[in-house]
């Protein structure tokens, strides 16, 4: 371990703090070919989180960043969830053993949930030694685009248009909606006006790639009964290429058997494909089987993996 190696936790990093915090994220993805980082990470980085979070850094004598860590410890959660990463030319000395042992020393005694993202070797024999065990793995999965119909016209139930996403109008709407189709999910079903605000000010962010299914008209009565978000991913983000992605595809439960999911999938894979994109990634649970059958019979195949690495309890 770098000696003396200076760990410092605070509610919120100076801008300088961040953007070096942030170049050490784009290190560690070009080394690893995976975001060492969540894009929930990333953005509590940039602007905060909810109360109980912390951003962790350490650094060497010198002040050299060599590691950072986000912790998430809202007070009234059962559990702490973090995500950590150590600069690649700071691996194998200490660095994520010590950043790791500060997060449970600031989870309080609680269960500690640490995410891992591409399941790299280390992280695996990291979480082993300190008695860490597999909670959840989430699964990217990819496919190309080039097969995909630029212009699909799928057939809709009588009464229902597929319009794009309004700033400042439809947020209402979509957050209801997704709640109801995230209700069992640990994260998504959760979003709040927040939350959506800011990734509309992210430069990634377009609404034309947006769509919204109504039952009826949006400013008279109508219904929203589902939506699929794209987002185009940056050259540098997820690979040499631009990517697009499958962000977030919800269907309202009273709204299921309607065969929504499928038309608002093609209109939203026509619609990166029209970008000039190549290749489309989403996110989905491992043990979710019935969706991960689904998307492999729509082409997609497994890409790379995320863990979480749980332990039940933290010295205090």
């Amino acid at each position: 371990m770098p000696a003396p190696l200076q760990i410092t936790d605070a509610d919120r990093l100076p801008p300088e703090a961040v953007a070096e915090v942030r170049a050490l994220l784009a290190a560690a993805l070009g080394t690893d070919g995976v975001r060492p980082v969540s894009e929930e990470g990333e953005l509590r980085l940039q602007h905060g989180g909810p109360a109980g979070g912390r951003d962790v850094v350490a650094r060497a004598a010198d002040g050299t960043l060599l590691g950072y860590a986000r912790l998430e410890a809202d007070p009234a959660a059962p559990e702490a969830e973090a995500e950590l990463v150590v600069a690649p030319p700071a691996r194998r000395r200490g660095v994520g053993s010590a950043l790791l042992a500060h997060l449970e020393t600031l989870a309080g005694g609680r269960p500690l949930r640490v995410w891992a993202h591409g399941e790299r070797p280390g992280s695996a024999e990291l979480a082993a030694r300190r008695g860490y065990g597999r909670a959840r793995v989430l699964l990217q999965m990819r496919r190309p685009l080039t097969d995909v119909d630029p212009d699909p016209r799928p057939a809709l139930p009588p009464g229902v248009t597929v319009r794009t996403f309004r700033p400042g109008a439809d947020e209402s709407a979509w957050l209801r909606v997704n709640a109801r189709a995230f209700a069992t999910h640990p994260e998504q079903g959760r979003w709040t006006t927040e939350d959506v605000a800011l990734r509309e000010a992210e430069p990634w962010f377009d609404p034309a790639g947006f769509f919204l299914a109504w039952q009826g008209d949006p400013d008279d009565g109508g219904r929203l009964l589902g939506s699929h978000w794209t987002k185009v991913h940056p050259a540098g983000d997820e690979g040499p290429d631009p990517v697009g992605e499958v962000y977030v595809l919800g269907i309202d439960p009273d709204a299921q058997g309607m065969r929504l999911g499928r038309a608002l999938t093609d209109l939203g894979l026509a619609h990166l494909r029209r970008q000039g994109l190549d290749t489309v990634l989403l996110y989905v649970e491992e043990d979710n089987t019935p969706a991960v059958h689904l998307y492999e019979r729509s082409g997609f195949v497994r890409h790379a993996v995320d863990v979480a690495w749980r332990r039940d309890s933290t010295p205090s």
